[in-house]
């Protein structure tokens, strides 16, 4: 049986009062690479933390198949902004991708030589194996930002988020994130990614899903990217790739 869809209905969110999110109803599909893009203040983490269960939003629950995601969180791998990690926690690369491991270990049991496994088989697939000892406060942020979706490889999780993970990192690491996105997509996984960038790197994406505060459009990539839906999501003339590439 594969991966089954997302289904969001309806939902909103409010900080003290100001609207953040308005009535959004999409479906992401698996299989997929999806993006989420969006002028700044537009909701994109906003939505992935809600559709998270992270903050509170009202609406329908957010559905997985035929159960509410909230109730699944074991399935899910999120990696928010690099902002929000305390890169100061005395940690090492290793440390840090074990602890994707942590849910099928259960706390304070020793992690099995299959956890020691598929930590040192992440490490080995971001690059980041000759890292392994080195404290992460240490790395670069393309290096962090490898060690994280290390980590997320790690929990061999159906669905994946990550809140813009190609921020302050070089074009190697650029690279290596976008070709393991492919084969988490490829191999049937729903793979869901905000993204602040405009540009080429925006031809690598399936579906996009374009924000702010309410949806503007959502589905194949080359539909999204009208300039109509640009127009109006970012007020006014606003400069992207127009790659046609499928």
């Amino acid at each position: 049986m594969g991966i089954p869809e997302i289904t969001v209905n309806n939902i909103s969110v409010q900080y003290r009062g100001v609207e953040a999110l308005r009535d959004i109803t999409l479906e992401i599909k698996p299989g997929r690479l999806t993006g989420i893009i969006g002028p700044n203040g537009a909701g994109k983490s906003t939505l992935m933390k809600a559709m998270l269960g992270l903050i509170p939003a009202t609406g329908d629950p957010v559905f997985y198949g035929s159960q509410p995601l909230s109730q699944q969180r074991q399935r899910v791998a999120y990696v928010p902004q690099r902002s929000q990690i305390d890169w100061t926690y005395p940690a090492t690369v290793w440390d840090v991708v074990m602890m994707g491991r942590i849910r099928k270990t259960g706390w304070f049991r020793r992690f099995s030589t299959v956890s020691h496994r598929r930590v040192a088989e992440a490490l080995e697939r971001v690059g980041m194996t000759a890292y392994k000892n080195r404290p992460i406060g240490q790395l670069s942020g393309g290096q962090q930002q490898r060690v994280f979706l290390a980590r997320s490889l790690a929990q061999e999780a159906e669905i994946f988020c990550f809140d813009e993970p190609f921020v302050g990192i070089d074009q190697k690491t650029e690279n290596i994130i976008f070709k393991i996105f492919r084969d988490l997509a490829d191999s049937g996984k729903l793979v869901l990614v905000i993204n602040h960038d405009l540009g080429e790197s925006i031809t690598n994406f399936d579906d996009i899903i374009l924000l702010n505060k309410e949806l503007i459009a959502a589905g194949r990539r080359q539909q999204v990217l009208q300039e109509e839906n640009l127009n109006q999501a970012y007020g006014g003339k606003v400069m992207f790739f127009s790659g046609n590439a499928a």
